[in-house]
């Protein structure tokens, strides 16, 4: 008599691999951020250095302030040009978004998602404490779930 069926050793069907959902795990905490005092044009060096489309302001005491954008700084640039005025004028405080919306470090990644799809934003901040320990975008959203493809996305 031989083996009729075969299927190899079982995996343990109560253990769950912890697999990490938290917007923690995935945002970015090396963040290129801007001063209030910083000029437009600097900051438009810096978006093209280091390609990004935007980043968070913040004061001396790596509180947020702000966020500021590529499309704050080609708003500054038309406005310039309208109006005839200098580029150079003025600094980002006036040009920066000031009721940035923040996210929760421990928030779903797929209720992160959704609020990217909800809101229409292209990254929100996190803060803890009052500073701010990080920045999740929609790229980190995918980049979550190409690692995560494989796993069974239960919550």
């Amino acid at each position: 008599m031989g083996i009729k069926s075969f299927q190899g050793a079982r995996k343990n069907q109560n253990a769950t691999e912890e697999i990490p959902l938290k917007v923690s795990d995935y945002m970015t905490t090396k963040l290129i951020t801007f001063r209030p005092e910083q000029s437009v044009e600097e900051v438009i060096d810096a978006l093209i250095s280091n390609r990004i489309s935007g980043g968070p302001v913040v004061n001396d005491k790596n509180e947020l302030v702000g966020i500021i954008s590529e499309g704050d700084c080609i708003k500054h640039i038309s406005d310039s040009r309208y109006y005839n005025m200098p580029m150079e004028d003025g600094s980002i405080e006036k040009k920066m978004v000031r009721n940035v919306e923040t996210i929760d470090g421990n928030m779903n990644i797929f209720d992160a998602a959704n609020k990217f799809l909800n809101d229409k934003r292209r990254r929100f901040p996190i803060v803890e404490g009052g500073k701010l320990v990080g920045q999740i975008s929609q790229k980190d959203i995918l980049k979550a779930t190409v690692m995560l493809k494989s796993q069974n996305w239960k919550k």
